[in-house]
């Protein structure tokens, strides 16, 4: 954890070596030697391990591991790990936290930590009654459901609420989604309202007169949302010139999924590389990122970026944010560990807003470059040099 004193602004540390980027990091963040050790490939993933983590291992694959620096969300200085093998990512979030800091850098919120499980409900005449039935035993469900993690519970967490939704016409009949709303506290929350739905399902098929058939989590998490917002100066972007074009950039994705899809793209690679490297499922909140962005039935921006009435520009990120600090590679993986370390994350949910700062940097990143001198010129200097080395 960083205390007050920190500094995320480390002038020229692109400038230098890996080792002596690592002193300069680990003497702000107290970090030892085994950490060196880590980075350095001694032992962070043994091939037991890995063995241990899925199927049919061979070996292990490593990916870059870099700090973005320069970071100030809500007031505290961060170095942002972000393990990605695309040259400019941490260049260009690292430079636009540099320019957000003049106006104090990012803030951020979140919602309870909310997951769902889907229980899947078939051959039923009555849907309507059904969901009635169902709603009628919603005390009975939820204290089955709470029974299978009395720790979770005993934390603040657990099944807080059912949703029943009705599907009158599908290729199979009719047809009901009944919601399990799990709060899952640090957890991402999978194994948890996993386990709850396949309880919880003999229960419905008698209210309902059906049959339960999937049981398993939603990664659609829109109940477990992360925002961050930030204001610049025309000056902290060189003139209202470039606020005038970030505007007509974001505009062309709103109206054009096919430029939605690109914009999105580069928030996410703010986002997916502190989820690798942090342990957690990329995968699942690339799914749930995409599906919020089509939440109106269109597809666009993850983003919003408007000019106030003092002529400054707003950049707001609002999106699910499925993140556990417990549980799965993140308990298993050293490095992601280490990774956790680095953050001082006291929360899933402050490492969530974490992430949604890093990808509304980085979104401004790209969009200052596309608005000004184009993407290529220093993303090609930076490609040249990877392949250089």
């Amino acid at each position: 954890m960083t205390d007050k004193t920190f500094s995320s602004r480390l002038a020229g540390f692109r400038d230098l070596t890996p080792a002596e980027r690592w002193r300069e990091a680990a003497g702000r963040l107290a970090l030892s030697d085994a950490d060196h050790a880590l980075l350095e490939g001694a032992g962070a993933l043994s091939l037991a391990r890995a063995d241990g983590m899925i199927e049919n291992v061979v070996g292990t694959f490593e990916l870059p591991l870099g700090l973005a620096t320069n970071f100030r969300i809500n007031g505290r200085d961060l170095l942002i790990p972000m393990a990605v093998e695309e040259p400019s990512v941490i260049a260009a979030a690292s430079y636009m936290a540099r320019i957000a800091r003049a106006g104090g850098g990012f803030e951020t919120s979140s919602t309870l930590p909310v997951m769902r499980a889907q229980i899947q409900i078939l051959g039923l005449g009555d849907p309507h009654g059904a969901r009635q039935r169902i709603l009628a035993a919603r005390n009975a469900i939820i204290a089955a459901a709470n029974d299978q993690d009395r720790k979770l519970v005993e934390l603040g967490g657990g099944c807080q609420d059912i949703e029943v939704h009705v599907f009158d016409t599908t290729p199979r009949g009719a047809m009901l989604a009944v919601h399990l709303l799990v709060d899952v506290r640090d957890a991402m929350g999978a194994n948890a309202v996993n386990t709850m739905a396949e309880a919880v399902a003999p229960m419905l098929e008698r209210a309902s007169g059906g049959a339960a058939r999937l049981r398993i989590l939603s990664n659609y998490a829109d109940r477990r949302l992360a925002r961050a917002r930030v204001t610049l100066e025309p000056e902290a972007l060189s003139g209202p010139e470039v606020i005038e074009g970030i505007l007509d950039a974001q505009a062309f994705a709103v109206v054009d999924p096919y430029r939605a899809a690109t914009h999105n793209k580069g928030i996410m690679n703010g986002i997916d590389p502190i989820v690798v490297a942090t342990g957690n499922d990329w995968r699942a909140v690339e799914a749930g990122a995409h599906v919020w962005a089509s939440r109106t039935g269109h597809y666009g921006p993850l983003t919003t970026w408007e000019k106030d009435t003092k002529g400054r520009l707003t950049g707001t990120l609002e999106m699910p944010m499925a993140l556990g600090l417990i549980g799965g590679a993140t308990k298993a993986h050293p490095l992601a560990q280490l990774s956790l370390r680095i953050l001082g994350c006291g929360s899933a949910q402050e490492l969530g807003e974490i992430c949604v700062a890093v990808g509304l940097a980085q979104n401004l990143g790209a969009l200052r470059a596309l608005a000004t001198e184009g993407i290529q010129s220093g993303h090609m200097k930076l490609h040249a040099r990877k392949m250089e080395s």
